[in-house]
């Protein structure tokens, strides 16, 4: 199987150039199936700005006629196993999950080259969010903490979940009651897990789709902020 192209460095969209981002936690953005690098870059005005935020384009072009850029490809498998969801959902089978790595491994490449030694969250909307818990696995030690919008946990066991769960990093869920892109036994699957990996915060919001809120953006800048005071001694 072909791997992902490396991440395009060119079309990584900075909220501060690089002589102004310093020793500054960097906080990437992760967008969702069909969505390039400007979908969350529109949150930057929301977000704490000690941040230096960097939204980067997904490897993937989806199959016509959708639009943007994905993490990895949808399976067939996906459509049957989530009741009422849209194809791009998710159900995943061993080959899936195996994407969901090689998109996180990506990622870590993509770091490697931009931001050695940096203090590094990840915030992801739907499969945005899936690679950002799926990174958090591969290397426990490098991310802070995730936040995870509308997004899930893959099943399956990664090398790195041991000491995931030994370490608890901060990890913000918001999600809504009717959203009905990802199916339920991801949910579920990520009720469990999340609690038994992670310090979990964050809520389920009454009403809301397979969208972000205005609540739960306020949400997400509170969890972000004490994300920046528990940090503040290492920067």
């Amino acid at each position: 199987m072909a791997e992902n192209p490396a991440l395009d460095h060119a079309a990584v969209l900075w909220s501060a150039e690089a002589a102004d981002r310093g020793d500054r936690p960097l906080l990437v953005l992760l967008h969702g199936y069909g969505a390039d690098e400007r979908d969350l870059f529109g949150l930057v005005p929301y977000l704490p700005s000690e941040f230096v935020v960097a939204a980067v384009r997904a490897p993937l072009a989806p199959p016509f006629p959708a639009p943007g850029f994905s993490w990895y490809p949808i399976g067939r498998a996906s459509a049957s196993r989530g009741s009422g969801a849209e194809p791009q959902s998710g159900g995943l089978d061993g080959s899936d999950a195996s994407h969901v790595t090689r998109a996180a491994s990506q990622l870590i490449d993509w770091l490697d080259v931009v931001a050695a030694g940096a203090v590094v969250g990840l915030l992801g909307f739907s499969q945005g969010a899936a690679v950002a818990l799926q990174a958090m696995r591969l290397q426990p030690r490098r991310f802070s903490f995730a936040v995870n919008l509308s997004g899930y946990a893959t099943p399956g066991t990664v090398a790195g979940d041991a000491e995931l769960a030994d370490r608890r990093p901060p990890v913000f869920w918001g999600r809504g009651t009717r959203d009905d892109v990802i199916p339920t036994f991801l949910v579920e699957h990520t009720v469990t897990w999340l609690p038994e990996h992670a310090e979990l915060s964050g809520r389920v919001y009454q009403g809301l789709t397979h969208s972000v809120s205005e609540q739960e953006l306020a949400d997400v800048r509170i969890f972000l902020e004490k994300q920046l005071e528990r940090l503040a001694p290492e920067n």
